[in-house]
């Protein structure tokens, strides 16, 4: 089939637009197979460490270590990071449950909310370490109690709700849960 210019248009062939990504993509792979320890360093100066690392990579095989030192925490990094910006009004979570029923969730309301509950954990108890089971829906509270517990340093686990009382039972206690 030809178009109208007399031209093959069952073929395409992207533009450079299109083929950007694809070479900056094979750039990156190429750097971080060549110089490794310089790559990560590169990309993880994008994070918000609260302490730098003193090594990027100690390396016995076959074990490996990165960023060796280095402290950060999941929360900042997905939710306080933002609010310092121009994204702290955009849409952090989005959430859909039944028609009608919608909640959206800026990253400066997400940032109250996570410190909200972090809060209400603390006072139940809950410190750096302790482990913390989450039996929710598919809610956002359910991020929002993960990014708390990441925030005081708790661990966490989701666990599913098809689960029969024994199962759940059985997880919480195998993990040892403070909550």
């Amino acid at each position: 089939m030809t178009n109208a210019k007399g031209r093959n248009s069952s073929s395409y062939l992207p533009t450079n637009v299109y083929l950007w990504p694809l070479r900056r993509y094979t750039e990156m792979y190429r750097r971080s197979l060549e110089e490794p320890e310089a790559f990560w360093a590169e990309q993880a100066q994008k994070l918000d460490w609260f302490k730098t690392w003193d090594r990027v990579l100690e390396w016995q095989p076959p074990y490996a270590r990165w960023f060796v030192g280095g402290k950060l925490n999941v929360s900042t990094q997905c939710v306080d990071r933002h609010v310092k910006t121009w994204r702290k009004s955009k849409v952090a979570i989005y959430w859909e449950g039944e028609p009608g029923d919608t909640r959206v969730l800026s990253y400066s309301t997400l940032f109250m909310e996570v410190n909200h509950f972090a809060s209400v954990l603390k006072r139940l108890g809950v410190g750096k370490g302790d482990k913390v089971a989450l039996y929710l829906p598919m809610i956002p509270e359910l991020p929002i109690f993960m990014l708390a517990c990441g925030r005081i340093g708790a661990v966490h686990t989701v666990i599913f709700s098809g689960f029969s009382p024994q199962a759940i039972a059985d997880r919480v206690n195998d993990i040892q849960a403070k909550l």
